[in-house]
């Protein structure tokens, strides 16, 4: 029964665009154009690709944590919002929706914010970007039957360049890591959570389907950011 939470949010098509991303920053850190920049973001290179391939690969796997009143109505379908098309789960009698956690779209994120937060002292800056993104992405999440809520793909991602330079040109590479993920996450799901149950999905995947194309995105957003941000590392907090 666990393998049918166990799925690609996107199409193969769609996934495997990201996958060229990822090994785009692969040559790009070969020939050493981005080793700066990934360690303006705080990490070395080697973990920032981990980091990338960790969430691409984690965008698999769900983690089941309850189950929502509702009986599902979609099951087996490709679901297009946005020009990005969204595979809904194969739930063979399952009673209602499964709310699950995704790894690659929402812990990998919240352990990586988490620590970017704590080593550079973010508290304030963090909460205010988080809070701003969380407000612009859910003023424009839209539910999707069958799949949960959706997010413009690119709009956490110009949000978050924005946001990041506006609060401060030295840290907008974690910022723009903290308040995409994170606001991301808070303004498309957890705030919405109220409107799952009616939506008929079968699996309502927090930081999967319908939002982890925009927060991956907005961390590979980070480290591009980071590459045209101040020459220099971000200062120690201690």
């Amino acid at each position: 029964m666990g393998s049918q939470f166990h799925y690609l949010p996107l199409t193969p098509g769609l996934f495997s665009i990201l996958i060229f991303l990822v090994v785009g920053l692969v040559i790009l850190i070969q020939l050493r154009i981005l080793r700066y920049a990934y360690m303006r973001l705080g990490v070395g290179p080697g973990v920032a690709l981990l980091l990338l391939f960790g969430s691409l690969i984690g965008s698999y796997f769900n983690i089941p944590i309850t189950v929502l009143p509702g009986n599902p109505v979609r099951s087996g379908q490709i679901v297009e919002f946005f020009g990005m098309q969204y595979v809904v789960p194969v739930i063979v009698q399952w009673p209602g929706t499964v709310l699950a956690v995704n790894v690659g779209g929402a812990l990998i994120p919240t352990l990586m914010s988490t620590y970017l937060v704590i080593r550079y002292q973010l508290w304030l800056k963090a909460a205010i970007a988080i809070a701003a993104i969380a407000f612009i992405i859910h003023s424009t999440a839209t539910p999707v039957a069958g799949i949960g809520i959706a997010v413009p793909v690119f709009v956490p991602v110009v949000a978050t360049a924005i946001l990041a330079f506006i609060l401060s040109r030295e840290y907008a590479p974690p910022l723009a890591y903290i308040g995409g993920s994170m606001g991301t996450l808070i303004g498309a799901d957890l705030l919405n959570l109220d409107k799952i149950s009616g939506l008929g999905a079968p699996v309502a995947s927090i930081g999967g389907a319908g939002t982890f194309d925009g927060i991956f995105l907005t961390g590979i957003l980070a480290v591009l950011l980071a590459g045209i941000a101040s020459p220099s590392q971000p200062r120690e907090a201690w």
